[in-house]
């Protein structure tokens, strides 16, 4: 019959990666892969007959269907959420919402969390994925993991760790003849711009001249406002990203990545615990800034 339910992880991957806007931030939140998460997404646009998404080259859109049947979906799920958490008890005092960047969610946040949650099971974990930096005064989240200078007043403030950015890409693009710095030149070269707000941020051509290049354009190539889309297409060994390395920590564990040069650049930023001096009275939040002082140790 077509007028049957289609199925509740259709739904809940539709209603991710429409509230996220993105296939990846969405795979993350809801621990699959984005490819299992496409997948859910077109079975339940195969269910209804209609497209729900509009995919674009680097981004996508929520078509008129899309649009329409967003609002249901999320209000349902969300009264479905809350009312499992009145039986388990849930209060404000056991959620724990974490604000943080898109790019830091999924690279490294979102990959570790699980260790966090087996650790504190009565604690609901909520991760806010966003480049909006929340009113922690108002309680919007709990706390944030903020990528900058450290300079917010009124706030509790601590440094988790600093970053480097180096050239990385995937193993074959070695094997075409990624030997030296001056190779650059045959290859795509990926530029994340998402620190271009940060002063003296260093970007391809600052790599170049520490490395001593001279006749290779470090302007050249594709641009990308994500950190880690800039990733994910080095993965995919669409040319040479300038990295971060905080980011792509897992990436270059796994080989996935590679680094061709030892050379590296400091960033002036850092990432920083954030949370109003109130928030560290609660439990949940010592728990979680604990938790993740021991993760950043081991990165």
């Amino acid at each position: 019959m077509r007028d049957r339910l289609p199925p509740l992880n259709a739904l809940r991957a539709f209603e991710a990666t429409a509230r996220h806007m993105s296939f990846s931030l969405a795979a993350a939140e809801l621990f699959v892969t984005p490819s299992a998460l496409s997948y859910q997404v077109r079975q339940l646009e195969d269910h209804l007959g209609q497209k729900l998404f509009a995919r674009l080259n680097r981004s996508i859109a929520l078509t008129d269907a899309g649009a329409r049947l967003y609002p249901g979906i999320h209000a349902g799920l969300l009264a479905m959420t809350e009312a499992v958490a009145s039986l388990r008890g849930a209060t404000p005092d056991n959620v724990l919402v974490v604000s943080t960047g898109p790019a830091f969610a999924a690279k490294w946040l979102a990959p570790r969390m699980y260790r966090f949650i087996e650790d504190n099971p009565e604690i609901e974990f909520q991760l806010a994925a966003s480049l909006k930096l929340v009113d922690l005064a108002t309680d919007e989240a709990d706390l944030a993991i903020r990528y900058g200078y450290g300079d917010y007043p009124d706030l509790h403030v601590e440094p988790i760790f600093n970053d480097t950015v180096k050239p990385m890409c995937a193993p074959e693009l070695i094997a075409r003849g990624l030997k030296t710095p001056g190779d650059l030149k045959n290859f795509t070269l990926l530029h994340d711009d998402s620190i271009k707000h940060i002063s003296n941020a260093p970007g391809w051509p600052e790599w170049l001249r520490r490395a001593n290049v001279r006749d290779v354009d470090g302007t050249r190539g594709v641009r990308f406002n994500y950190a880690d889309h800039c990733i994910d297409a080095a993965v995919e060994g669409a040319g040479v990203a300038l990295g971060r390395t905080s980011l792509a920590g897992r990436e270059l564990k796994s080989q996935r990545l590679v680094a061709p040069f030892d050379i590296d650049l400091a960033t002036s930023a850092s990432f920083w615990f954030v949370c109003h001096p109130r928030a560290l009275e609660k439990l949940k939040v010592q728990r979680f800034r604990d938790w993740i002082f021991r993760e950043a140790a081991l990165t």
